[in-house]
């Protein structure tokens, strides 16, 4: 498995629309300025800083060259909740179309629509919805 977040000049697209980003801001470590030439043609394309906006929330992500390994500690998943099951299940539906299912979504004790999948990038999921009282 690579150890890269994700590729996010590949996978932008998917996540607009699996789970409504959009992408604010986007360099590429060939684009960083006062370092043209500095980096091999693999690493120039991946993601040195993109700024995503979630709902109201904004996220920050980078790729990690390939070779590099994540420490414990450094590995995420990203939960995402929402208000409804059917929301919830359209996004974990989105999400693990070529990728894989660690936890089916269904009904749990602690949520009405709750799943987990590591998508087509690698990336792992948990898709968890809240009914407010």
């Amino acid at each position: 498995m690579n150890t890269r977040l994700c590729c996010l000049q590949l996978s932008h697209q998917f996540y607009e629309q699996a789970i409504g980003a959009e992408i604010l801001s986007m360099v590429t470590y060939g684009e960083m300025p006062d370092m043209p030439g500095t980096f091999t043609d693999d690493l120039s394309n991946l993601v040195a800083h993109a700024k995503l906006k979630v709902g109201v929330t904004e996220l920050m992500l980078s790729d990690a060259p390939g070779g590099s390994t994540s420490e414990n500690g450094k590995r995420v998943t990203i939960c995402i909740t929402t208000n409804e099951v059917e929301e919830s299940k359209r996004i974990y539906e989105a999400l693990r179309q070529e990728g894989q299912v660690n936890m089916p979504f269904k009904e749990e004790p602690f949520s009405p629509g709750f799943g987990d999948v590591t998508d087509k990038f690698g990336v792992t999921f948990q898709i968890y919805t809240e009914i407010e009282d």
